[in-house]
């Protein structure tokens, strides 16, 4: 095949959502049409041995939700699905933030209970800062939930997006009877059945044909019809590019547990979603035709199997084909590797790859050259970008609990820094650390994994630290100056870079008026 014809069968897309959504729920029934496992996992359920495919980590398993982003592909009718699962949990957004620039596309899930929630509102933030095409699926529908039209409504001004249904309900909770598509004008009847594949589609001549009362009785039919013609006046055609542009947000009524609108969600968005799109680094655009091979690491991941001690970097192939066994640049320690491993995903079970096109993800065996944001190209300098670390919201300071195991400790800490999953401070003056995180449950992450799989026990206790702001200064005396002058508050991130630890948001502002020299950054990237 040529680059092209690859490049043509490919989809990259995550899925993300609020937590409780169903988005894992939902990975997995399209795992399930893709034949890629052959029963869904139990998500919550502590009595179930098989949990999630996506949620591999013990402290996934214990605790029912994700907290780090699976990899998974699969292929579904002629085409090769990179699919990638993100936490819905706030307190891990930096992982789902730094996948979203690995994808072409998204899925977002929503509660037709709940509606849109907070945290769904910030991933779309993200989105729309690339322009990511958006498919809406609302979930649950077979419970009591609130009005179609008012969760349309509802994500339309909380995600200030415009939407446009491709299918529409037939009742809700009790009375749900199925969809009816309003893309290929057909019927889709609801039955409940976790395991299912495929829910009985009826094909219609038209909306006004006389079979419909047939499967859904005369009450819902003209009610049907009635709903039906004010979405035709209301949304008219799809039009394309406005999706691929990121404009609008296609939707999808159905429920992910019991297998339903799953198939037709699916079949949509491989004829509608995106191909592997260009990306643009430091120097140019990078087209995903070019001969020449690119990519980024978006993600670290220490110990994906514990018996082995492994790190593994996720690549995100952006141009060209790649071949294991070959030489690759590394942009930012200007030196050439030679790739011997390289892996495809299925969440933590990997299976060896001699090559790769533009949007697949592969797994590249890692003793510590690679971190999050690193280039890899077949010669060229440019360095990808968009992958910044953000100015954390809550910093606690690290005791070790064991000084027997303090190496054991500072390796851990290195590891899991540079999965990205925290960040650590270094302060000057001392040897005091602090870890700085979005979400008071990732210091409980952390603690976990120090324990089982670097056999380090510490405390994390909290200290006045308002914001962590990256420092710079034109003028090099100035620069010297400022941190001689402030020199209890300057630490170094984990690349070295110098970083002022602001105790609160007025002293962090009295500082920013009285050095108008410095620059103040609240991300890494500048």
């Amino acid at each position: 095949m040529t680059i092209e014809q690859e490049i043509a069968k490919r989809r990259t897309f995550g899925i993300i959502s609020h937590p409780d959504a169903g988005k894992t729920t939902l990975t997995e029934k399209l795992l399930l049409f893709g034949g890629a496992i052959q029963q869904a996992g139990a998500v919550k359920s502590s009595k179930i041995d098989m949990h999630a495919r996506s949620d591999w980590m013990d402290i996934e398993k214990q605790r029912g939700i994700s907290v780090a982003t699976s990899v998974m592909a699969f292929e579904y009718e002629g085409i090769k699905i990179n699919l990638l699962d993100t936490p819905g949990h706030q307190d891990f957004a930096e992982d789902t933030y730094r996948t979203l620039t690995a994808v072409d596309s998204v899925v977002m899930v929503v509660d037709c209970v709940k509606g849109v929630e907070i945290q769904t509102e910030k991933l779309m933030e993200v989105c729309r800062m690339r322009s990511t095409p958006v498919i809406a699926f609302i979930n649950k529908m077979d419970r009591e939930g609130r009005d179609p039209y008012d969760l349309l409504d509802d994500i339309e001004g909380k995600l200030d997006i415009n939407v446009h249904p491709l299918s529409w309900p037939i009742g809700i909770g009790k009375t749900f009877k199925g969809v009816y598509s309003l893309y290929d004008k057909s019927l889709r009847l609801f039955q409940p059945s976790k395991q299912r594949l495929y829910e009985e589609t009826v094909k219609l001549s038209d909306i006004d044909s006389p079979d419909l009362e047939k499967f859904i009785g005369e009450k819902d039919a003209a009610k049907l019809r009635e709903d039906v013609t004010l979405i035709n006046e209301l949304y008219g055609d799809l039009d394309l590019d406005d999706y691929l542009s990121g404009k609008i947000a296609p939707v999808f009524f159905g429920s992910a547990v019991n297998n339903f609108g799953v198939k037709e969600l699916l079949d949509t968005f491989l004829k509608i979603s995106p191909n592997p799109k260009p990306r643009n680094t430091d120097l140019r655009e990078v087209l995903p035709t070019e001969n020449h091979f690119s990519g980024f690491i978006f993600k670290v991941h220490a110990n994906m199997d514990p018996k082995h001690r492994n790190r593994i970097a996720f690549l995100r192939i952006c141009s060209g084909k790649f071949v294991r066994g070959s030489n690759y640049y590394h942009t930012r320690q200007d030196k050439k590797f030679r790739i011997s491993q390289a892996t495809a995903f299925m969440a933590q079970d990997k299976e060896t790859i001699d090559e790769a096109w533009p949007g697949d993800i592969i797994g590249l065996y890692d003793t510590g050259n690679f971190k999050i944001g690193d280039t890899l190209t077949d010669g060229e300098k440019g360095t990808f970008k968009g992958i910044p670390s953000f100015s954390p919201e809550i910093f606690r300071e690290v005791v070790n609990r064991d000084a027997m195991k303090t190496k054991q400790l500072e390796k851990g800490l290195s590891q899991l820094m540079d999965e990205g999953v925290a960040q650590l401070f270094s302060y000057e003056m001392g040897a005091r650390k602090a870890v700085g995180v979005v979400g008071q449950l990732q210091f409980e992450v952390i603690q976990y994994r120090l324990k089982n799989e670097y056999g380090a026990s510490a405390d994390f206790v909290p200290i006045q630290v308002y914001k962590a702001c990256w420092i710079s200064a034109k003028d090099p005396k100035k620069l010297s100056e400022f941190i001689d002058s402030k020199q209890r508050h300057i630490a170094r991130d984990k690349d070295g870079k110098l970083v002022f630890m602001a105790e609160t948001r007025a002293w962090l502002q009295m500082v920013q008026d009285n050095f108008p020299e410095i620059n103040f950054h609240f991300t890494s990237e500048f």
